[in-house]
C-alpha cells in the first residue's frame, strides 16, 4: 500500500495536477456559496470543460469541486443561515446561532478544521479499508437500508429535546411531505393535483432555502432590523477552550460520516443529520444545541466531509455511485472510457491511486484557503441588516430559479419561506421535519423492497443479520434513556456525627 502511495503521489504532484487541484477546490468553494447550485450541479456543468485534460487531471479538478462545494456551502449556512449545499443543512441550525452571537468566524475556522480532519481521517480509512468495506457495502440490501433509515429516524428524538410531541408532529409533517410524487409501490401520481412539477416530489434544495434563509428574513423583520453585530476581530477567532470542545465532537463526526458514506445512497446529508443527533446525546452541553453549540458544527461538518470522501468507495470498488455526485463522476470514469470496478485498482493503478493522493493535497489547499479567511468572511456580518436582507432574498429567489429554470422552485421558495416563518413565530423544530423530509422517501422505497422481498412479510429482517443488528442499536437509542433512568442513583454516604 505504501508503494502505491508513493506511486500516487507522485502522479497528483505534478505542476498540472496541482495547478487544476487547486482551481477545482476554489471553483467548489465559489460553487456551494451559491444556493441551489451545489456540488452536484457544478461538476455537471463544468465536467465538458475537462474534455481536453488528461483522464487524471480532469477527475483530481471535478473531485476537488465535489469537496470544495462542502466548505463553500458551510459559509453561507453560518452567516445568513442560507445552506448552499444539502450537507449543510444541520449546520445553519447552530453555525447561524454562533455568528448572531459574534462567533462567525469561530463556527468557520472549526468548520475548516473539522472538514480537514475528517478528510484526513477518511483517506486513511478509504486507502486502508476500502475493499473490505466495498464487500461489506455490495451485501446491503433493501432490509438493510430501511434498517439504516430507522436508525436515521430514532436521531429525531435528539431533535426534539424539550419539545418531543412536537419535534415528532414536525417529523411526521416532513415523512408526510416527502411523499408527494410517484407512488414508490404503484408508479401511480400521488398528491400531485396534476402538477407535472411536483411529479418528482418537493424540491429538497428549493424547501430549505425558503425554510431557513427566506423564513429567517421574514420573522427577523417581523421582529424589527437587529443591528449588526460589531465583534472586534479577535473574538471572530477559534478559542482554545471551543477547540478542546470540537475534538471529540469531530471525531465522532469523522467515525459517522466515513461509516454511511461506504454505503451506496445514503449520502453526505444523513450522515450530517445522524452526527448532529448522536453528538446532542453525548455532549455536556445539551442545552447550547440549537442555541449556538460549536459541537452543533463540528460534528456536522467532519460527518459531511468524511462521507464525501468515502462516497468513493463503492464508485471505485463496485463501480456504483455512492451519492448524487459521484454519480456524475462515474460519468466522467465513462467518458474518458474508464471502467470502475474490482478490476480498476489492478488496471489503472497510476490513475487511482493518484485520485486518492490529490484529496490529501486538496484538502490541504482547502484548509490553507479557507481558514485564514474565516474572520475575513465573518465581516459581512458587519453590513446593515437593511442591505443584508434584500440581498439574501435576491439571492435566495435566483438561486432557485436557476436549479431548474422555470417559476415553480420560486414559488416552493416563497411557500416554504412562510412555512419557515410560522414555525419560527410558534418555536417549532426545523430540524425534525428536514429530517423526516430527507429521510421519507428512502424509508419508503426501501419499505415497499423489503416486504416485496418477503412476499409482504417484513420479518425477513429477522433473517437479515446486518438489518437486526442496526434495528437493535435504533431501539438501544430511544429505549436506552429511559432505562437509565429506572436504575437507582446511589445516594452519597453521610459521615458520622461525632459526639
Amino acid at each position: 500500500m505504501l508503494d502505491n502511495l508513493v506511486m500516487g503521489f507522485g502522479a497528483a504532484l505534478t505542476p498540472a495536477n496541482l495547478l487544476w487541484c487547486f482551481v477545482g477546490v476554489l471553483a467548489g468553494t465559489v460553487i456551494g456559496l451559491l444556493p441551489g447550485l451545489g456540488s452536484t450541479t457544478g461538476v455537471a456543468v463544468l465536467l465538458p470543460l475537462t474534455l481536453s485534460f488528461e483522464p487524471l487531471t480532469a477527475l483530481i479538478m471535478l473531485a476537488g469541486i465535489y469537496y470544495g462545494a462542502q466548505y463553500g456551502g458551510t459559509i453561507t449556512s453560518v452567516l445568513i443561515s442560507t445552506p448552499g449545499e444539502a450537507a449543510s443543512v444541520v449546520t445553519a441550525i447552530d453555525g447561524y446561532q454562533m455568528a448572531r452571537k459574534g462567533r462567525a468566524g469561530a463556527a468557520l475556522s472549526i468548520a475548516a478544521i473539522g472538514s480537514f480532519a475528517a478528510a484526513i481521517v477518511s483517506l486513511v480509512l478509504l486507502v486502508a479499508m476500502a475493499p473490505p468495506f466495498a464487500k461489506l457495502a455490495i451485501g446491503f440490501g433493501p432490509p438493510e437500508n430501511l434498517a439504516v433509515m430507522v436508525l436515521g429516524l430514532t436521531t429525531i428524538v435528539s431533535f426534539s429535546t424539550g419539545a418531543k410531541l412536537r419535534g415528532l408532529a414536525m417529523a411526521v409533517l416532513g415523512i408526510l411531505l416527502a411523499t408527494v410524487g410517484v407512488d414508490a409501490a404503484t408508479g401511480l401520481p400521488r398528491y400531485t393535483f396534476g402538477d407535472v412539477d411536483l411529479l418528482s416530489g418537493l424540491p429538497f434544495v428549493q424547501v430549505m432555502i425558503g425554510l431557513f434563509a427566506v423564513g429567517e428574513v421574514l420573522y427577523q423583520i417581523r421582529q424589527g432590523a437587529a443591528q449588526p453585530i460589531r465583534a472586534r476581530f479577535k473574538d471572530l477567532v477559534i478559542t482554545r477552550e471551543e477547540l478542546s470542545r470540537s475534538k471529540g465532537a469531530i471525531a465522532r463526526g469523522s467515525v459517522i460520516g466515513y461509516l454511511l458514506g461506504c454505503l451506496p445512497g445514503a449520502g453526505s446529508t444523513l450522515a450530517s443529520f445522524l452526527a448532529y443527533g448522536v453528538e446532542k446525546r453525548v455532549s455536556r452541553n445539551k442545552h447550547e444545541f440549537g442555541h449556538g453549540a460549536i459541537e452543533g458544527v463540528a460534528s456536522p461538518e467532519s460527518a459531511n466531509n468524511a462521507a464525501a470522501n468515502a462516497n468513493f468507495v463503492p464508485t471505485l470498488a463496485l463501480g456504483i455511485p455512492g451519492g448524487a455526485t459521484t454519480a456524475v463522476l462515474l460519468g466522467a470514469f465513462m467518458m474518458y472510457g474508464i471502467q470502475p470496478g474490482p478490476l480498476l485498482f489492478e488496471e489503472q493503478p497510476e490513475l487511482v491511486w493518484g485520485l486518492l493522493a490529490s484529496f490529501f493535497i486538496g484538502n490541504v489547499l482547502l484548509l490553507v484557503l479557507n481558514l485564514p479567511l474565516a474572520p475575513l468572511f465573518a465581516q459581512l456580518l458587519r453590513i446593515p441588516y437593511g442591505y443584508m436582507y434584500p440581498l439574501i432574498l435576491v439571492t435566495s429567489f435566483v438561486g432557485a430559479y436557476s436549479i431548474d429554470n422555470n417559476m415553480f422552485s420560486v414559488w416552493i421558495v416563497f411557500v416554504f419561506g412562510l412555512v419557515g416563518y410560522f414555525m419560527k413565530k410558534f418555536d417549532l423544530p426545523m430540524a425534525p421535519l428536514v429530517l423526516g423530509l430527507v429521510i421519507g422517501a428512502l424509508f419508503e422505497k426501501a419499505l415497499v423492497q423489503t416486504s416485496a422481498m418477503g412476499d409482504g412479510d417484513l420479518t425477513i429482517i429477522f433473517t437479515r443479520p446486518i438489518a437486526l443488528v442496526v434495528f437493535l442499536l435504533a431501539a438501544l437509542l430511544l429505549a436506552g434513556p429511559s432505562l437509565l433512568k429506572l436504575v437507582p442513583k446511589r445516594e452519597p454516604k453521610r459521615e458520622k456525627e461525632k459526639v
